[in-house]
């Protein structure tokens, strides 16, 4: 439907902010914080690696035979592995610059590919390692790791620290994590932080590659500066945060079929620097959530005196959700996530969304400027988030909203059914949030439709 611009009501206080008029949109911020974009981020990290097998290189004069080379690429395999470890924990610490600039479901997927290959660099490392030094020793696989573990410095918490890692491997393969809850999953993966920290003294006590100087030095740097910013960010920080905004529990409102909206109230909300796009992981003080912070992203423009967010029911603690009361306290980290109008280039604009996808896109459809189309997928009519808001901003903005109701055998092919809905496609950014098998087939129905990837935002919506 579209409509056009008519008078506007007094808003809803709790509802969001007055959105902005036809045109104007959502002005950023005159001197915007320090983002670190993805291909500098990626620069950075194999610089690092770059420096690591440096390190390797001028320490090895030679390698001779097959323990020679067997050893050698147990020395490598192991200086990378020890590498990787701090930074996929950077990957995740929630530093503001990263979370910026290249985005939270990137790092994810970042940190998911990274931990893949940091299993595999680990048994490479393990394997070689005893394999050589059987050689060396003229004792089998086994006896040489029985020896290895029991008499080498360290080796016994090295090996505690390599079988948390690969258990937290195993539950993080796709095939497991389907089948556990989120709140099982962060649990479980906690033991990444115990791993780094059991298998930190063999890397200094057998790391012959590291000697005694500015390899040591940097590798120190390297794990205790990855220490303080994981301190700082994942725990000092939110903690100041909540002594500083003290939010609380305003309101849950029904919105659909396992679909409610919460409202938190606080002080100095502007103060946190919030965007339509973005999330917070959210930590609410009542029984069986206090222990979980889980990502919900803001279902309307940041307010100065409350923050709207709305969730789907798709587990134990969004279940909760709903029953929360009034004046319960949470505990927010955030803002977080580049899902933002600063990646907008282009003045035509659509947002594609499903499901609770539409969330963000809801705050982006009152905030962004330039002409505005939003297609929202669900197969019922009951599963509709937001119709009656939508058309009110719709209205107001002279903007377009289309609802595209049905299974996937009635829509058809998603391209040709936004090439009919969306004249001109391939002159539109596209801003694009929800299930991922959506996500895929819109991404690839864009690019068919002639959409460059850089005019492609979307934000994963699988945890």
């Amino acid at each position: 439907m579209t409509t056009a611009a008519a008078p506007e009501s007094r808003p809803d206080p709790r509802r969001g902010p007055r959105p902005a008029p036809a045109g104007r949109g959502h002005r950023a911020a005159p001197h915007p914080p320090f983002a670190l974009e993805p291909a500098p981020a990626l620069g950075l990290i194999s610089v690092g690696a770059l420096g690591v097998l440096a390190l390797w290189w001028v320490s090895t004069p030679a390698v001779v035979g097959a323990a020679g080379w067997l050893t050698g690429a147990g020395r490598i395999t192991g200086l990378l592995a020890g590498y990787a470890a701090p930074v996929l924990l950077l990957l995740i610490a929630r530093l503001p610059p990263l979370e910026r600039g290249v985005g939270a479901d990137r790092l994810a997927r970042w940190h998911a590919f990274g931990g893949r290959w940091l299993v595999a660099a680990v048994s490479v490392h393990v394997l070689t390692v005893v394999w050589g030094y059987a050689l060396t020793d003229g004792r089998g696989l086994i006896g040489e790791g029985v020896e290895v573990v029991l008499h080498y410095p360290e080796m016994i918490k090295a090996t505690l620290g390599t079988l948390a890692l690969l258990g937290t491997g195993a539950v993080s393969a796709r095939a497991a994590r389907r089948r556990l809850s989120y709140e099982a999953w962060y649990y479980l993966h906690l033991a990444t932080y115990l791993a780094v920290a059991l298998t930190f003294s063999h890397q200094l006590a057998t790391g012959a590659d590291l000697g005694g100087g500015p390899g040591r030095a940097a590798w120190y740097a390297l794990y205790f500066g990855t220490a303080a910013l994981l301190g700082w960010y994942r725990l000092a920080r939110p903690w100041l945060l909540d002594r500083r905004h003290g939010l609380r529990v305003a309101e849950v409102r029904p919105e659909g079929p396992g679909v409610v909206s919460l409202f938190l109230t606080g002080q100095r909300l502007d103060e946190l620097g919030a965007e339509a796009g973005q999330f917070f992981r959210l930590q609410f003080q009542a029984p069986g959530l206090r222990w979980a912070a889980n990502p919900y992203s803001l279902s309307a423009p940041p307010h100065p005196r409350f923050l709207r967010f709305t969730v789907k029911d798709l587990g134990g603690h969004s279940a909760a959700v709903a029953d929360l009361r009034p004046g319960t306290k949470v505990r927010a980290e955030g803002p977080y996530g580049a899902f933002t109008g600063r990646r907008l280039r282009r003045r035509r604009v659509l947002l594609l969304g499903a499901g609770v996808g539409i969330t963000p896109l809801r705050a982006l459809f009152e905030t962004l400027p330039g002409e505005l189309t939003l297609v929202q997928r669900a197969r019922r009519p009951e599963d509709v988030l937001f119709r009656t808001e939508l058309a009110d901003v719709a209205r107001r903005r002279g903007a377009t909203v289309h609802e595209l109701l049905g299974s996937r055998d009635q829509v058809g092919d998603l391209g040709t059914a936004l090439a009919r809905l969306v004249p001109d496609l391939a002159g539109h950014d596209v801003y694009l949030c929800g299930p991922e098998a959506l996500t895929a087939e819109a991404v690839r129905a864009l690019r068919a439709a002639g959409v460059r990837p850089r005019h492609i935002h979307h934000e994963s919506f699988s945890l």
